[in-house]
């Protein structure tokens, strides 16, 4: 006996489909997509801020960050290298020279380190110097 058309019927039967939406004007899923975490009631991701700041590792300790502001410094053999004999050394002429650079738009405090001999003569204006350069100056006076 052959197949006939007439004669065919369903293995399974159809699925009614899913009622998941309530409320609103969007249908079944009410605009929330298809399963998952938002598609849930109640259902909120974890605040991006507080895996950020979950991720930045602790500080541990008392740390106190001085907001004193260090002078840069520069060492006898850079000057030397730099300045001629009879130069004027202060912030503003290192500026000039280009040993320096401003700070937050303002001409640093200098602090003159001991490093290198001292074979020039030099004037100085508002500078630090370290010990080893307060020796040096006073032996070579």
């Amino acid at each position: 006996m052959a197949m006939q058309l007439h004669k065919i019927q369903p293995k399974h039967q159809n699925r009614a489909s899913l009622r998941v939406g309530r409320g609103g004007k969007r249908g079944t899923f009410s605009g929330r997509g298809t399963k998952g975490l938002l598609a849930r009631a109640g259902g909120k991701r974890r605040p991006e801020e507080r895996d950020t700041l979950k991720r930045i590792p602790k500080l541990r300790g008392y740390r106190f960050k001085s907001f004193q502001e260090r002078p840069v410094v520069i060492n006898f053999d850079a000057l030397e290298r730099k300045m001629k004999s009879g130069d004027l050394i202060s912030p503003e002429t290192l500026l000039d020279a280009g040993m320096i650079q401003k700070k937050k738009g303002r001409i640093p405090n200098i602090k003159i380190l001991g490093r290198g001999a001292v074979n020039k003569k030099f004037t100085f204006r508002g500078v630090l110097f370290s010990k080893s350069v307060a020796e040096k100056l006073n032996q070579n006076a």
